[in-house]
């Protein structure tokens, strides 16, 4: 006879092995769609100047190397609409495998490309060329893996799991700053002939790992229970479209999101991108930036995990709000303390700015927003949403930046304001948006019919 102790311990354990599988495979995703874009954000810094856009003028040939960083960003939220639609209808699985071949492939593509000075004008075309390919899919993979963890796990832990898929980010930043400090150490000529090349094709190991897991993968429950209890007439069927539904029932959630997204977007792009050129600009040594990063990842990953379990404890408000506040205090400290030139002090800076103030904002979003759409248009609210905030708040933020210190870096203090001002404008949102933490992912904007109703 089987226990009924030892029958729900082994259910648990299920559960529990269900939670982290669907975790990871998200984890896995996010881990590659951040190594492509920290890595080609720093080599557009450092490298791709001199090797896709050559010329007299440095400030010009960076300028043009970082406009290529915001393109990718450009055609996100065409990618986060029409794979996130693809994942409302058919569910989540099927769609995060496509986003992760698609930034994969394109990914290993770049280290492949060949450079200015063989094939001329038509290197930083193809450039361009692969980065929109790759930018469409990487527009349906961070919201979608957020979805899937969020609709995945229970509802009092969802802020700790749904948190340790952003952990990419910094677990790839390890990886990206590890390889580039790598090929700064060759000779420059080194570095400009194949050196750049290996970190991008050296992702190939990251794919096949994602790709495995999620080809194990079942659909989330949530998901699976909606679309039955549609078929069965147990609840409405969508009046509109996940797309259309998304901007006209949920307008003020995309300004909202668009807020929301400054004390993450603008820290995260500015410390990890600009400040590597900016830094070069005024002769602060290369390899001591990327060890600084370095050192502010480690600390970010545990850090991460800790304010998705505060979230869970206090709720996704307060921890979002004390995020945001410490950014905007520590910016015009951070570039007081990168114009020292001090290896130390520059890590000090890391560490306000990025694990004090921005990790509990990048910890709290993904299961803030996916607590604020209904199930049926989720992964596209969620993904499209994002990453239309994501043009403003991420990728013309290094591209603005530049512009904002000038060709000699000397208004330095502006683009700290810029840092204020975005961090006010989160708080501001995070004032408006109600606290999410106790919401049922499966009710969320339901309308029973009729009859369940009676």
């Amino acid at each position: 006879m089987v226990n009924s102790s030892d029958t729900a311990s082994s259910s648990a354990s299920k559960n529990r092995r269900y939670y982290w599988k669907a975790t990871i495979s998200g984890l896995a995703g996010n881990t590659l769609e951040l190594y492509d874009f920290l890595l080609y954000g720093t080599a557009a810094s450092l490298f791709f100047p001199a090797l896709f856009f050559p010329g007299d003028d440095q400030f010009a040939a960076t300028l043009s190397s970082l406009a290529t960083f915001a393109i990718g960003f450009l055609v996100r939220p065409l990618g986060g609409l029409l794979i996130g639609r693809y994942g409302d209808r058919y569910g989540r699985k099927k769609a995060l495998l496509f986003t992760l071949w698609v930034m994969g492939t394109c990914t290993i593509a770049i280290g492949l490309l060949p450079t200015y000075a063989v094939v001329g004008g038509l290197a930083p075309i193809l450039l361009i060329l692969v980065r929109i390919i790759q930018g469409v899919a990487m527009g349906g993979e961070w919201g979608g893996s957020m979805v899937l963890v969020a609709e995945s796990v229970p509802q009092n832990r969802r802020g700790f799991y749904s948190a340790i898929p952003n952990l990419g980010g910094f677990i790839s930043q390890l990886f990206v700053a590890g390889a580039v400090a790598l090929v700064l150490l060759l000779p420059e000529e080194a570095q400009l002939s194949w050196g750049w090349r290996v970190p991008f094709i050296a992702s190939l190991v990251v794919l096949i790992a994602g790709l495995w897991m999620r080809r194990n993968l079942v659909e989330t429950p949530v998901f699976v229970e909606n679309k039955i209890a549609e078929e069965t007439g147990a609840i409405q069927t969508a009046s509109r479209g996940p797309i259309a539904s998304l901007f006209i029932d949920h307008w003020r959630d995309i300004i909202l999101m668009i807020g929301l997204r400054f004390s993450e977007g603008l820290p995260y792009f500015l410390l990890t991108v600009f400040a590597i050129s900016y830094a070069k600009s005024i002769g602060v040594n290369a390899a001591g930036m990327q060890t600084s990063i370095l050192i502010m990842a480690v600390i970010a990953i545990p850090a991460t995990c800790f304010y998705g379990w505060l979230s869970d404890k206090i709720g996704r408000r307060p921890v979002f709000a004390m995020g945001s506040a410490i950014v905007a205090i520590t910016a015009f400290p951070f570039f007081l303390v990168l114009n020292t030139g001090s290896f130390w002090l520059i890590t000090l800076g890391y560490i306000l700015v990025l694990n004090l103030g921005h990790n509990p904002v990048g910890a709290v979003q993904p299961a803030l927003f996916s607590e604020m759409f209904p199930s049926h248009s989720r992964y596209s609210a969620v993904a499209g949403a994002r990453e239309i905030a994501g043009i403003i708040t991420a990728g013309l933020t290094p591209f603005i930046a530049a512009l904002l210190a000038g060709p000699d870096s000397t208004r330095w203090y502006l683009v700290a304001a810029y840092v204020v001002l975005g961090a006010i404008l989160s708080l501001i949102a995070i004032k408006i948006v109600p606290e999410t933490r106790h919401r049922d992912l499966g009710n969320v904007g339901v309308r029973p019919t009729e009859n369940t109703a009676a």
